[in-house]
C-alpha cells in the first residue's frame, strides 16, 4: 500500500497550515472545564469556522488521506478539539451517512457539520456493563411513536446535547430471538418529555458524562435509522467508527507529548536514566507503527464505503494500552509533580485509565480479533 501523498494532497495540507496560523491567534481562551455550556459554545463556534472556511466535511465526505492530513495538522497545530461535538461528527453523524436515508442525511447531518446541534451517545446501561446486547431500555411501538422507558450510564456530553444515539429494546429476548436481535437504533430529541439528564462527576473532576432516565418518551418512528430489530448491526457501524477512527487525532498529539516528554526530560536530568530513554523510545516506535495502522484503516474505510473494518479493533486494543503505558511514562518523567493536578499530563493520565474501557472494554476487542481476524472459533 502507498502510503504518500500526492501533489494535490500536500497542497492541501499547504493551504489548511496556512489557514490554521491565521485563525488560531485570534480564537478566545477556552473556557473552564466544569463550564459545559461555555464549552459547548466554544465548540460548536470553531465547527463553524471549519464549516465557513471549507473544512466542515472533512470528517465524512473528504478523501481518506485528506482527513489524515487535516488531523495531523489540526492536533500539531495547536487547534481545538472537536469536543462537544465528539458524538455528533465522528460516531452518530457518520453512522447517519451510511445508514441513513437521504431525509434522516438532510436532516441531521447539515447542523452536526454546520456546530448547529449536539449530540449524546446512549448506549450503555448500569446492568448490561460490556454486554450492550444486553440492554434493557424498552420501546413499544404506539403508531407513529416508539414510548421508551429506562436508563443509560455513561452518556457522554448529555447535558449539552440535543440529540442522542440511543440504543432500545423492541422485541423481547426469546429462544427464538436472541438479544441481538431486539435491538433498534434511534434518534432521541433531548428537549423531549419524559428525560432526566443526571451528570456524572469522573476522576479528573470533570462531568463529561451522564445518567440519562427515561420515562415513557416517545420518539417518532421516523427517527429509526435502519430496520426494526436491526439496531445491533447498525451500532456495529457507529463503534466501529469509534474504534477505528475516532482516536486518530489522539495518535497525533501522543507523539507531539512523547516530544514533550523528552524535552522535560532532558530538563530535569532524568534523561540521564537509560532505562527511561529506552522506554520513551519504544513508545515512540509504537506510537509510528499505531500512525500507520491508521492511515492503513483510513484507507481500508474508504475503499469499502467509508465503514473502518475490524481493523478499529485491533487499533483500538492497542491503543488503548500504549496510551496508559505513554502517561505511566510521563509520571516517570514529572517524578513527584505526576500529583499535581494543575499539571495536565497528570490529569490526562487520570483520563487515560479509562480508555481500556470506553468503545469496548479490551477484552470485547480481543474476542473481536480473535473471531473476526484470526478466524478463531467461538468460545462455549
Amino acid at each position: 500500500m502507498d502510503l504518500t501523498y500526492t501533489e494535490e494532497e500536500e497542497s492541501f495540507r499547504a493551504g489548511l497550515r496556512d489557514w490554521l496560523a491565521d485563525v488560531l491567534p485570534g480564537l478566545p481562551a477556552r473556557p473552564s472545564p466544569d463550564d459545559w455550556p461555555g464549552r459547548r459554545a466554544y465548540d460548536t463556534g470553531w465547527q463553524r469556522m471549519l464549516y465557513d472556511a471549507g473544512y466542515g466535511e472533512v470528517h465524512w465526505d473528504a478523501a481518506p488521506a485528506l482527513r489524515l492530513i487535516f488531523l495531523e495538522e489540526t492536533e500539531k497545530a495547536g487547534a481545538p478539539y472537536v469536543g462537544a461535538n465528539f458524538v455528533g461528527l465522528l460516531h452518530a453523524g457518520p453512522t447517519i451517512a451510511a445508514e441513513g436515508t437521504p431525509e434522516q442525511r438532510a436532516r441531521w447531518l447539515p447542523p452536526v457539520l454546520r456546530g448547529d446541534e449536539v449530540w449524546c451517545q446512549g448506549f450503555s446501561e448500569p446492568d448490561a456493563g460490556s454486554d450492550l446486547a444486553a440492554l434493557r431500555t424498552r420501546a413499544l411501538r404506539d403508531g407513529d411513536c416508539y414510548v421508551v422507558s429506562g436508563s443509560k450510564i455513561w452518556t457522554s456530553h448529555a447535558e449539552v446535547a440535543d440529540w442522542c444515539e440511543l440504543l432500545v429494546r423492541t422485541r423481547p429476548v426469546s429462544a427464538d430471538a436472541p438479544k441481538h436481535r431486539g435491538i433498534t437504533w434511534l434518534a432521541l430529541p433531548m428537549d423531549a418529555a419524559g428525560i432526566t439528564v443526571r451528570p456524572l462527576r469522573t476522576l479528573t473532576g470533570t462531568a463529561e458524562f451522564a445518567e440519562v432516565f427515561l420515562d415513557e418518551v416517545r420518539v417518532p418512528v421516523a427517527n429509526r435509522v435502519g430496520a426494526e430489530n436491526d439496531g445491533w448491526r447498525v451500532s456495529m457501524v457507529t463503534l466501529s467508527f469509534e474504534r477505528g477512527t475516532a482516536f486518530v487525532g489522539e495518535v497525533v498529539a501522543c507523539r507531539r507529548l512523547l516530544g514533550e516528554l523528552a524535552g522535560e526530560a532532558r530538563a530535569n536530568g532524568r534523561w540521564d536514566d537509560p532505562a527511561l530513554r529506552r522506554r520513551l523510545g519504544r513508545l515512540s516506535a509504537e506510537f509510528t507503527a499505531l500512525w500507520r495502522l491508521t492511515q492503513w484503516n483510513v484507507s481500508a474505510a474508504g475503499r469499502t464505503g467509508g465503514v473502518p473494518g475490524a481493523g478499529g479493533s485491533v487499533f483500538k486494543l492497542r491503543y488503548s494500552h500504549a496510551r496508559q503505558e505513554l502517561y505511566d511514562a510521563a509520571a516517570g518523567v514529572l517524578g513527584p509533580g505526576a500529583l499535581d493536578l494543575e499539571r495536565p499530563w497528570a490529569v490526562e493520565r487520570l483520563s487515560a485509565l479509562s480508555y481500556t474501557i470506553a468503545a469496548g472494554t479490551s477484552q470485547i476487542q480481543r474476542t473481536i480479533v480473535a473471531e473476526r481476524v484470526l478466524g478463531l472459533p467461538r468460545g462455549r
